[in-house]
């Protein structure tokens, strides 16, 4: 399946974004790829979605991929990443769409519906990064700030030694090898704006989230603790969680949960073409 690169403008900066599937339909699912990573990592999910018949956007954030890296902090907050999403969905002529993404995909996607609600149909939210997360992502992500601030020779070094490194046939390798090459002041001041600014919703803001949403999680993560996924299905009033087999599944082995997702797209479109109300989904786990 082929897609269409365009751009489109945010506050001053330059976005890069991919569009699969039918550019003629209003039905499009934007998913956002999780932090220092960049669209590379979703691709097989659009090809595999498109193939389903729906229309898929991958978007590189701020600070990500193809996309502008400023390098002040203040850039950088999980919350003001609506903004983005919403000028995407604005450059798209799409009055609403169904947000979701991995990690920080996740989470910025929970903000949107909590901010912007009238813009979102549902959500698809991949390893959300909720209150258990905290205390890991601190022990990781600080003193990545440290050394890419501090150790700025080096680090820089070190990226500039990565992006020689020639693209792979494998999306997702592409995806950490980006990451890897970042320029290290874009990188600190990435990593210093998430981690001093919100990371999610309050639980009163998610409890008053409407739309539908798929929760997909597994066991055995400490940044992605399968207790914030658990406990964001009963927070949302219309929720289902689906376990995946392993944090890998749906990039290695994706043909079980796109089935998951594209039936739960079909579920929400059709909700809405019929002008009902929130579909209500029954709480499943993988197996």
């Amino acid at each position: 399946m082929t897609f269409r690169t365009s751009t489109f403008g945010c506050g001053g900066h330059e976005l890069v974004y991919d569009d699969y599937g039918d550019p003629g339909t209003d039905r499009v699912l934007v998913y956002i790829h999780g932090l220092l990573l960049d669209s590379e990592i979703n691709r097989g999910i659009a090809r595999a979605l498109s193939d389903h018949g729906h229309r898929v956007v991958l978007v590189d954030l701020l600070g990500h991929g193809r996309s502008d890296k400023p390098t002040h902090a203040s850039e950088y907050r999980i919350d003001t990443y609506v903004d983005q999403v919403v000028a995407l969905l604005d450059e798209l002529e799409v009055p609403a769409a169904v947000l979701g993404g991995m990690s920080l995909g996740a989470n910025v996607s929970l903000f949107t519906a909590s901010r912007q609600p009238d813009r979102v149909r549902g959500l698809v939210l991949e390893m959300p990064v909720l209150e258990w997360a905290v205390p890991s992502a601190a022990l990781l992500f600080a003193p990545m700030v440290l050394v890419v601030h501090y150790g700025r020779p080096l680090a820089a070094r070190l990226s500039s030694l990565v992006a020689r490194v020639p693209t792979t046939p494998i999306a997702a390798v592409n995806s950490f090898l980006h990451a890897a090459s970042l320029p290290p002041e874009s990188m600190a001041a990435l990593l210093h704006g998430i981690l001093v600014g919100p990371v999610a919703p309050t639980i009163e803001e998610r409890e008053a989230i409407e739309a539908p949403a798929l929760i997909l999680a597994h066991r055995n993560d400490l940044l992605h603790p399968f207790d914030d996924a658990a406990n964001l299905a009963g927070q949302l009033p219309n929720a289902r969680l689906e376990r995946a087999r392993s944090p890998v599944e749906l990039r290695v082995r994706p043909d079980r949960l796109t089935d998951v997702i594209a039936t739960f797209l079909d579920d929400v479109w059709s909700s809405y073409g019929q002008g009902a109300t929130p579909l209500a989904f029954a709480d499943h786990h993988g197996e």
